[in-house]
């Protein structure tokens, strides 16, 4: 026995096999998890998870591959296939292996790399609870029982094809999920009939009827649905408990949630909301309550303040003055309409000009109705003195 990410050892270890009884099968199961989002991962993080996979599968390779072998199998996971949310490192430490069956079958050499499912008892996912399993299921994932692991394994090793997916899935789980991998799309609706909807809303309907609905609704009903959109993907996530049982102030991470149900939550929000929404959002929200108030802001934003939507429309005007030659008619009157209400915007009065009955400005009432300094800048502009 050795290490076979040492390739010293490993070389040793096999120029000790007999003659008589050569090595003629490679299986290649280790694998170590680390999950957490990208941004925390750091180089040892991903040297723990590549190393048992990349390394020690590729010195088997190069070691082995003058012998003559009739199977050199990999262990590999659906997780490199599908992706999975706070597993990247070992996403990539698995993709690794099906490219490398790859690469041995171009060369003529044997090569099976098995992309696993969640195995039913024991192995990586030993520390999965109940939950896990219920969460899994929920998504469409069946686990793999003992017995169908050894007639996948078979069938796979006597396939011929160089990289497999050994994956039991609900179908019916599957098709009902908002967000489905893409290599299992048409598996999940094989008529291409899948809509978008939201699996998470509070009464089931599609992203566009949460948004008519938020509109509609006052300010304390909005929060309140935007809350119970929060407390049932919570709830779906978790697999426990019931959304009104909720508790909107409880941190997320005293709930239970790690890194990959934080993402699987943001999943099911964006679904639900049809928003983008970042991959820290459980982290940067930490509680049901600020998520809350976050998505709300998203959803119905904020009308602009009354200066904002002023300066929007001066922005506006500034642009067709801009465009009024100078020798325009009715310029004159245009300027005394603008001075007349700077001076009533400087006196804080609210009410405008008076227009003339058609509509249009007519320039002798403006005069009539104007302040001794509208008058004054009136005359001042006119003799050239502004």
């Amino acid at each position: 026995a050795c290490d076979v990410t040492d390739r010293d050892a490993l070389a040793d270890t096999l120029a000790t096999i007999p003659a008589q009884h050569p090595l003629t099968a490679v299986v290649h199961t280790a694998g170590v998890l680390d999950n957490g989002l990208v941004s925390a991962l750091t180089p040892d993080r991903l040297e723990a998870v590549l190393r048992p996979k990349v390394d020690g599968a590729w010195n088997l390779h190069e070691l082995t591959r003058d012998r003559e072998l009739t199977a050199f199998v990999l262990f590999s996971s659906a997780v490199g296939v599908l992706g999975a949310p706070g597993q990247a490192n070992y996403a990539a430490a698995n993709a690794f292996l099906d490219a490398l069956a790859q690469h041995r079958r171009a060369q003529g050499l044997p090569a099976t790399s098995i992309a696993w499912g969640v195995w039913e008892t024991g192995g990586i996912n030993a520390g999965l609870d109940q939950a896990d399993l219920d969460r899994l299921a929920r998504d469409g994932f069946r686990p793999v029982s003992r017995a169908d692991g050894r007639a996948l394994f078979d069938r796979s090793t006597a396939d011929g094809r160089a990289a497999l997916v050994a994956l039991p899935l609900d179908r019916a789980a599957l098709r009902a999920q908002p967000h489905v991998p893409a290599p299992l799309r048409a598996l999940a609706d094989p008529m291409g009939r899948r809509t978008a909807r939201s699996a998470g809303s509070p009464d089931g309907g599609t992203t566009a009827h949460l948004a008519e609905r938020l509109a509609a609704a006052g300010a304390v009903e909005r929060e309140q649905l935007v809350l119970a959109l929060v407390h049932t993907e919570v709830a779906a996530v978790l697999g426990r408990g019931k959304p009104e049982d909720m508790e909107p102030h409880r941190a997320f991470q005293e709930l239970g949630f790690d890194s990959l149900t934080a993402v699987e939550l943001r999943n099911r929000l964006e679904a639900a909301t049809g928003l983008k929404l970042p991959p820290a959002l459980v982290f940067d929200h930490p509680t049901p309550a600020a998520l809350t108030g976050y998505l709300g802001s998203r959803l119905i934003p904020q009308a602009p303040e009354p200066h904002e939507a002023v300066l929007a429309e001066l922005d506006q005007l500034e642009g067709l003055l801009s465009a009024l030659p100078e020798e325009a008619p009715g310029r004159p009157e245009v300027s005394v309409r603008l001075r007349a209400l700077l001076s009533r915007l400087e006196r804080g009065a609210a009410t405008g000009p008076p227009a003339a009955a058609d509509g249009a400005t007519d320039g002798g009432q403006e005069l009539a109705a104007a302040s001794l300094d509208e008058l004054f800048s009136y005359i001042d502009h006119e003799l050239g003195r502004s």
